[in-house]
């Protein structure tokens, strides 16, 4: 169970995730919607696993692969958001949340 601390942390780190993803990255992001689902920090709010939901699916792997070349830029822009409630940024691992293309295979199947 995630502390009180450790929620407000998550849902904040989450919105500004997404604002980055959205203002600062979307030249190398254009053609795909990326949605940050999901923060978990760590007890000591030194890690955070992020879940993101790209669509269209099959573009998944490139995209991630892109969050993952561009990180460094996105903890460090995380960083000065976030400077003056944490003395840590953060370090940030990325997961590719397939919770919409899990939904989306059901529904297909349920259809036939």
């Amino acid at each position: 169970m995630d502390s009180t601390r450790q929620q407000k942390i998550s849902r904040q780190i989450q919105r500004d995730i997404a604002e980055i993803l959205q203002k600062e990255l979307s030249d190398t992001l254009r053609g795909t919607l990326v949605t940050v689902t999901t923060v978990r920090v760590s007890p000591d709010l030194a890690y955070a696993k992020l879940y993101i939901s790209v669509f269209p699916f099959e573009r998944s792997g490139a995209t991630l692969d892109l969050i993952k070349e561009k990180s460094w830029y996105v903890r460090k822009l995380l960083g000065q958001r976030i400077r003056n409630q944490l003395k840590i940024v953060p370090e940030l691992e990325w997961f590719i949340d397939d919770s919409l293309e899990y939904i989306e295979n059901i529904d297909n199947l349920l259809n036939k």
